[in-house]
């Protein structure tokens, strides 16, 4: 499994760590019968070279050999040198106490002696389909992230393409970006990704958010203080400013920041100075700076909340995050990428979701956009008990929400059959990400069909 073998089924890689050479061979026989491959050692010291230069599905070791602990040793160098595998421990009956308590230390099993070799082969099989669902989970979501992810960021749409676009072009560059979007959109993402692939990117990344904190407290935590400079400032500490000298400061929900507060920061960004509290002599910095808002600035500045000079000094260059909503022929990716993230984590096979529960995915307005579906998706995992998520599975406020399409409240009497159709045919396109085939089956109409009416309507 371990390797090219893994795409011809379960001949997984074992090593059997035994000082009995017949109770080894024992073993290692009755894996060998089904086809995996099956290396001996019989000693600590040659377990450790094993671990350390060869390449294991499943581990199988005693847990007594040269001292009481020998298996524990053998589990502690699995877990440092092959993360991938899954060790199962051999123990006496009154070494049980202790090969539970390893299973809290990462353990897959353990079984007792004398061996049913029908029970361990039965044991080791389930350890070497446990190893290859992980890697057939990880290699899944890795095309997918390879497919259309960017940093983390999951989307194939025109207006997720030109976030990446515009990352890719301002990332370079010395100027402020101001990344706007709703709540749960992915902001934080997006400033990370300029970090990384900006100039500053062996530069330290650092964070601070601004939302519901007091003035004094926002100038301590920006620029820092001397000693004795309030009450409890028993030293001179630094603030993010100067911690984040020669990287990139990002500040989140900087359209919170109380109006006083803002003339300081704005002299900072201006003049690359910062002073602590309570002292006088001022400190150099260098930090690309990137901001984020929930709010429309542009309005907050008419109406006198955020000051002009301000907003267009940290509005060098502005990304903007469309919702969820917004971008609806990217829930299905995102829906998968988040199912395969969550299985890869919890051990467990991706299940399929039907196109019901996804339409109806597709078709929520989203108010808390990725953040919220994240949330969601990842409960819908929790709550499947078997390979199939359906419409079940959905929280009952999704299932039961009518969205925010453009149709009335009061329902569809009214509307036009051509614009019912061309809507329904819109959101499944979405849904089966362009594929016309796929969208055709859908709706239950033919290929050409389904290709006329989209000419008709004017679809892509």
């Amino acid at each position: 499994m371990t390797g090219a073998s893994r795409s011809s089924g379960l001949h997984a890689q074992v090593l059997i760590v035994d000082d009995e050479p017949a109770h080894a061979e024992a073993m290692a026989e009755s894996l060998r019968r089904p086809g995996h491959i099956c290396t001996i050692v019989e000693s600590l010291a040659a377990a450790e070279d094993e671990l350390r230069h060869g390449a294991f599905d499943v581990i199988v070791t005693d847990l007594v050999m040269e001292n009481e602990t020998a298996g524990l040793s053998v589990l502690r160098l699995a877990r440092e040198h092959q993360p991938g595998a899954e060790t199962i421990l051999v123990t006496a009956h009154g070494d049980v106490p202790t090969a539970k308590a390893a299973l809290q230390g990462g353990a897959y099993d353990f079984i007792e002696k004398p061996l049913d070799l029908d029970v361990f082969r039965n044991l080791v099989q389930r350890a070497a389909e446990t190893v290859l669902l992980r890697h057939q989970n990880e290699a899944l979501r890795g095309q997918v992230d390879a497919a259309y992810g960017f940093e983390g960021i999951i989307g194939d749409s025109h207006a997720i393409r030109q976030v990446i676009a515009a990352i890719r072009q301002v990332a370079p560059s010395p100027l402020s970006v101001l990344v706007s979007g709703e709540s749960g959109t992915g902001k934080e993402l997006v400033a990370a990704a300029i970090h990384r692939h900006s100039t500053r990117a062996k530069g330290r990344y650092v964070t601070f958010n601004a939302a519901g904190q007091s003035e004094t407290l926002i100038e301590d935590q920006l620029f820092g203080h001397v000693r004795g400079a309030f009450t409890g400032a028993e030293r001179d500490r630094e603030g993010v400013f100067e911690y984040a000298d020669g990287g990139t400061l990002f500040l989140d929900e900087i359209g919170d920041m109380p109006i006083s507060m803002q003339a300081k920061l704005l002299r900072v960004l201006e003049t690359g100075e910062v002073v602590r509290l309570g002292a006088n002599e001022s400190r150099r910095t260098d930090v690309r700076f990137v901001s984020a808002t929930n709010r429309d600035l542009r309005k907050a500045t008419a109406e006198g909340r955020f000051r002009e000079d301000l907003y267009f000094r940290i509005r060098g260059v502005e990304i903007q995050i469309p919702p969820l909503r917004e971008r609806r022929e990217d829930i299905p990716l995102l829906v998968r990428h988040v199912l395969g993230r969550a299985a890869v984590e919890s051990g467990r096979a991706i299940p399929r979701i039907t196109d019901p529960a996804m339409m109806r995915l597709v078709a929520y307005r989203w108010p808390g956009n990725v953040r919220e579906l994240v949330n969601v998706v990842r409960g819908m995992l929790v709550r499947c008990e078997d390979e199939e998520i359906d419409l079940r599975h959905i929280p009952d406020e999704i299932r039961s929400d009518d969205g925010d399409e453009p149709f009335p409240a009061g329902g569809l009497a009214g509307i036009g059959l051509d614009r019912l159709e061309k809507e329904a045919m819109r959101q499944t396109l979405a849904l089966t990400g362009g594929n016309r085939e796929q969208a055709a089956k859908l709706l239950g109409v033919g290929e050409r069909t389904l290709y006329r009416k989209l000419k008709e309507y004017g679809l892509r």
